[in-house]
C-alpha cells in the first residue's frame, strides 16, 4: 500500500496520516478524480443508448 500511496500521489501512508493538509489534497484529488469518471461513465452510457435507438 505505501508503494501504491506514493506512485499515485507522491507522499507516504505516514506523510499523508501525520499531515492534515497533505491528506486533504489527496482526498480532495480523490473525490475530483472519482467526479470525473462518474462523467464519462454516464456520457459514454447516454452516446451508447442513444447509438441503440
Amino acid at each position: 500500500m505505501e508503494k501504491a500511496m506514493h506512485a499515485s500521489h507522491g507522499v507516504g501512508y505516514a506523510e499523508y496520516n501525520q499531515k492534515h493538509e497533505v491528506r486533504m489534497d489527496i482526498e480532495q484529488n480523490r473525490e475530483e478524480d472519482y467526479q470525473q469518471s462518474r462523467r464519462m461513465v454516464a456520457d459514454f452510457n447516454r452516446k451508447f443508448t442513444n447509438h441503440l435507438s
